[in-house]
């Protein structure tokens, strides 16, 4: 009774995960909320903090896409590199399951060998069914640890096959060739979309640039335009001056400029995750990569 229970504890203790995903993005919406509630402050005039009440908009997104954002990938990026090692992992089951060995007696065996980041893993399969655990409800426990879809469709297949009898080896040939095949497909996938990544990048940076060379040359010479046509038309003797330039509006189009530069800059970073890998919490690893890009350059146009 008392194994049993050391048992069933182990099992919770596996279950547990420390996955602080949620906590960061919580975290980063109260700390963006403080942002956004100072930006509306200053844009009606409640407070003077000095700078532009877009600057806490954009430090109020990338509070929410950074922690977040770049915790989430390191994550993904984990798992992909177990999910990466796990064929080679079932082909190794298979071969000793040929040998007459049990799915519990193969897992044990293969164990041994070397599997980059998954090898933890395998072996505390390996140690839960030492403990006493079924080899099911091993495989069940591990697809829980990993969590992504590939590894939950591979474990149901072969705990299946188990429960039903069959011959697992083939069984689990059969499930590594397709893990290959899933990967290999994936891969293609992410090479062929980086090329649209790359595009993104250039085009925001382009649109960054464009801006800056409209504030450093279009608007001053506008600027002075109006100053020669007011000085001109004031020289005559003429009040009113049926076509003037609207120099007053000059700093409200540079405002314009940099609220564009924080929207795309935000609304690209998350095409550019989701072309990437599907993933918006990629997108948004790129979505504060870009703030910071956009905040340098609108300091630029703002300068």
């Amino acid at each position: 009774m008392a194994k049993k229970e050391e048992i069933l504890d182990m099992k919770e203790i596996t279950k547990r995960k420390q996955d602080y995903s949620k906590l960061l993005l919580y975290i980063g919406i109260v700390v963006a909320l403080i942002l956004f509630a100072i930006a509306f402050l200053d844009a009606i005039g409640g407070i003077d903090t000095g700078f532009l009440w877009i600057d806490y908009v954009a430090l109020g997104l990338m509070a929410i896409c950074g922690p977040y954002g770049f915790y989430t990938t390191r994550k993904h990026k984990k798992i992909k590199e177990i999910e990466s090692r796990l064929p080679d992992f079932l082909r190794d089951v298979a071969e000793a399951g040929r040998f007459g060995m049990t799915l519990a007696e193969a897992v044990k065996v293969a164990s041994r060998g070397r599997y980059g980041g998954l090898t933890p893993e395998i072996r505390r399969m390996a140690a839960q069914i030492d403990w006493g655990v079924p080899a099911a409800e091993a495989m069940r426990l591990f697809a829980e640890r990993v969590d992504t879809p590939l590894t939950n469709r591979m474990m149901a297949i072969i705990i299946k096959a188990n429960d039903a009898g069959g011959n697992v080896a083939d069984v689990l040939t059969m499930v590594a060739h397709d893990a290959r095949e899933v990967m290999l497909s994936e891969e293609e996938r992410k090479i062929s979309m980086a090329t649209y990544t790359v595009v993104i990048y250039v085009s925001f940076v382009v649109f960054i640039a464009t801006i800056f060379i409209l504030n450093t040359t279009f608007l001053p010479k506008m600027e002075e335009a109006g100053r020669s046509v007011a000085e001109g038309a004031e020289a005559a003797g003429i009040e009113n001056m049926p076509a003037t330039i609207q120099t007053a509006v000059i700093p409200t189009i540079q405002l314009i400029f940099i609220v564009s530069v924080v929207v795309h800059a935000f609304g690209d970073g998350l095409l550019a995750g989701v072309l990437q890998d599907g993933r918006i919490a990629n997108g948004m690893r790129h979505s504060f990569i870009m703030l910071v890009i956009g905040v340098i350059g609108t300091r630029l146009i703002a300068g």
